[in-house]
């Protein structure tokens, strides 16, 4: 994922979580904002220090930009989309957090149907 594609600023945060509406798994928790001038969706990752030490935090946020990534083609363009992790998904591996972004994104109408 691009680094123009990423949200960084605690005010941009601040707005999403404000205006926005969220949805929740087991492993993670939504937040996303129709933002209609946007090309592209941006997306802002939150990993506690409650998850684990930084080597597990910075492992997680990989698994989930890699799965953004992989789902670039099918995500709808004018959002912007915060993730934030819970403890169960310091047990996952890359495929049970992809399907469970997969699953976010489905049931907030934020992916494309094929």
């Amino acid at each position: 994922m691009k680094k123009a594609f990423r949200i960084k600023k605690n005010s941009e945060f601040q707005k999403v979580f404000k205006n926005g509406a969220s949805f929740a798994n087991r492993q993670l928790v939504i937040y996303y904002l129709n933002k209609r001038d946007q090309a592209h969706y941006r997306v802002g990752l939150s990993v506690s220090k409650k998850i684990g030490n930084a080597v597990v935090r910075n492992q997680i946020k990989r698994y989930l930009r890699q799965a953004f990534l992989e789902l670039n083609e099918e995500i709808h363009a004018s959002y912007d989309i915060i993730i934030i992790a819970r403890q169960p998904v310091r047990d996952c591996d890359f495929h049970d957090v992809k399907k469970s972004v997969q699953h976010l994104l489905y049931k907030t109408g934020l992916l494309m149907k094929k």
